[in-house]
């Protein structure tokens, strides 16, 4: 038997989901999107999941699309659901934050897996970087999108033109990643960004991350769409179970027991 393309576990409140290619340097083929698309579904469906750590085995986090596949004309989407995108992943909206654990380098794909997660913790030995234009492609899954959201536009347009690897020093003074681990530690610090996460009421982490993302759409903070979305996620937050059960464990003087709901 082959060994599975991606692989899951939890621990506790956090999901794990690793890219397990390492001969491949976790190079994304229909397996691997399949795998870890379904892991990702998966850990968003199950309520004790608070928070979701995206990581690769060996060396590399994600050396991107598998070029072989594509030579041999062979799709690397996962075939039963195309639009969760590259790797399963970059198009694939979940409420839970997930967090890249950058454990080596991470190149086209790779790079855009880590754009497409909600926060980033990198290796300092780790690399990113868009080097499409090196072999006369696109950085197609959401680089060219939301790389410049990220970064200053004249930065990322440097990227993305060049094809320049980015060391992960730089990638944290530009804010492409929250945190650098030292070597070897990169899933051990975005684990424990992750229970950071994880800590807090799951209804309003989810509120949170909704608006903050679908506000970006609405236009001006002082226009009415902004506000709706805000307003809409004020009441599904103080409907929740959690809103009573935060204030009456402060009062208390213990920590709260959150039912995500």
């Amino acid at each position: 038997m082959t060994e599975q393309a991606a692989l899951y576990e939890r621990r506790g409140h956090i999901g794990i989901v690793t890219l397990n290619r390492p001969h491949a340097l976790n190079a994304v083929n229909a397996e691997l999107s399949e795998g870890a698309g379904n892991a990702l579904a998966g850990a968003d469906a199950d309520p004790e999941v608070r928070a979701i750590v995206i990581t690769g085995a060996g060396r590399a986090f994600c050396a991107g699309a598998d070029l072989k596949e594509i030579a041999q004309r062979r799709r690397i989407d996962a075939p039963e659901h195309p639009e969760w995108g590259f790797a399963g992943i970059v198009r694939h909206w979940v409420a839970t934050p997930t967090i890249a654990a950058v454990n080596g380098f991470a190149f086209g794909g790779g790079t855009e897996i880590v754009l497409a997660c909600d926060l980033a913790v990198a290796d300092e030995t780790a690399e990113l970087g868009l080097p499409e234009v090196k072999r006369g492609l696109l950085a197609a899954a959401g680089g060219v999108i939301r790389l410049p959201r990220v970064v200053p536009v004249k930065i990322a347009l440097e990227i993305g033109l060049t094809g320049r690897p980015v060391p992960a020093g730089e990638a944290a003074q530009l804010g492409l990643v929250n945190r650098v681990a030292p070597e070897g530690k990169a899933l051990e610090v975005a684990l424990e960004l992750a229970e950071a996460v994880a800590a807090n009421a799951p209804v309003s982490v989810r509120e949170t991350k909704r608006v903050m993302y679908q506000s970006r759409e609405a236009g001006s903070d002082w226009g009415e769409d902004a506000w709706a979305l805000n307003d809409q996620a004020v009441r599904r937050v103080m409907s929740s179970a959690d809103s009573r059960e935060g204030p009456r464990a402060f009062a208390e003087k213990r920590a709260p027991r959150w039912a995500g709901r």
